[in-house]
């Protein structure tokens, strides 16, 4: 993971299910922390693009169901702005599940859609598999 200078707004909070958007096996996930993620006392936690969490699945496969995985969100529908000024949205929340956090690699060989461009940037193994980056 590549540290990059972006400041989106984040917009999918602890307890979000969001849409698996690779043939991993896992069709959707519900967050349960965000990796990195600081804050005040008792405040929600919360995800933008190109953030590491922790989710469970909640339906796909029956051996991908229950379990808790490593993944990083490429797609949004919280609007944010990038440093040129323009406006990002997406029509869903998406996130890409890994299977070496460290080196970044994702579990599935294809992903589904669009990602940001600040996810193919930070994680660039998940940047190789995308067909479209906006």
């Amino acid at each position: 993971m590549r540290p990059i200078k972006i400041n989106p707004v984040r917009g999918i909070p602890i307890g979000a299910r969001i849409v698996v958007a690779d043939n991993s096996g896992a069709r959707s996930l519900q967050v349960i922390s965000v990796k990195g993620y600081k804050s005040r006392t008792r405040k929600l936690a919360a995800a933008a693009v190109g953030d590491l969490v922790t989710g469970a699945v909640i339906t796909g496969d029956l051996e991908m169901r229950h379990t808790v995985v490593q993944a990083v969100i490429v797609r949004q529908k919280k609007e944010y702005a990038r440093s040129n000024g323009l406006r990002v949205s997406f029509e869903d929340n998406a996130c890409v599940i890994l299977k070496d956090v460290r080196l970044g690699t994702p579990k599935g060989t294809v992903i589904k859609g669009p990602i940001a461009k600040e996810v193919a940037l930070r994680w660039s193994q998940v940047g190789k598999l995308a067909s479209i980056v906006l």
